[in-house]
């Protein structure tokens, strides 16, 4: 008796295990219908977007401009900067390098970017104009010296108000463990 009464217990924990482990992995996103595109012009949003991917799984994918941004292009303290002229004309759209991005091969993008000027850099308009990105979930993640996200991610859904936009996150520092857990919140 004791016998079987333990074998249907085991059989219960294993069943719900199974149904719980289906049950979470049915809500995960597929690691290969994540896109990790960001923007990185000293290598600091880079690392992030490393960490995400490594926690996701999803595919890395750096928004290059046509002409790499120099110190000097990056000089937010000279008007007549590359960074300065183009943050401050919301309609410049720098020309990307490439557009080898199959937007229809995701359903998730993590879109990353430095703030400038308290906003996304302009490329990163260049990047979402130059694919249909309808119907895809958009989380923005970003560095900063000094600014919020807040008011990058407020512009871009204001620009772009047909895309589905997700909370963004600053994610200055983090480390993979504080990427998993901002992470789990949109299922990975």
């Amino acid at each position: 008796m004791k016998t079987k009464l333990t074998l249907i217990l085991l059989a219960m924990v294993t069943m719900c295990m199974t149904v719980n482990a289906q049950k979470n992995g049915a809500s995960a996103p597929e690691a290969s219908k994540v896109l990790i595109a960001y923007f990185s012009a000293t290598g600091t949003t880079a690392g992030v977007a490393n960490k995400i991917a490594n926690v996701t799984g999803g595919k890395l994918y750096r928004i290059l401009p046509e002409t790499d941004y120099s110190r000097a292009d990056l000089n937010w303290n000279n008007k007549q900067s590359r960074s300065s002229v183009e943050m401050n004309d919301p309609k410049v759209r720098p020309t990307l390098k490439d557009k080898n991005v199959n937007a229809a091969d995701y359903d998730v993008v993590f879109l990353g970017y430095p703030i400038w000027w308290d906003k996304a850099p302009r490329i990163i308009n260049t990047f979402i104009e130059a694919y249909d990105w309808k119907g895809k979930r958009i989380i923005p993640f970003a560095t900063s010296g000094g600014s919020s996200i807040r008011n990058s991610v407020k512009e871009l859904k204001e620009n772009y108000p047909d895309l589905t936009w997700e909370e963004g996150r600053l994610l200055n520092g983090a480390d993979e463990s504080s990427i998993r857990k901002w992470t789990a919140q949109f299922g990975f």
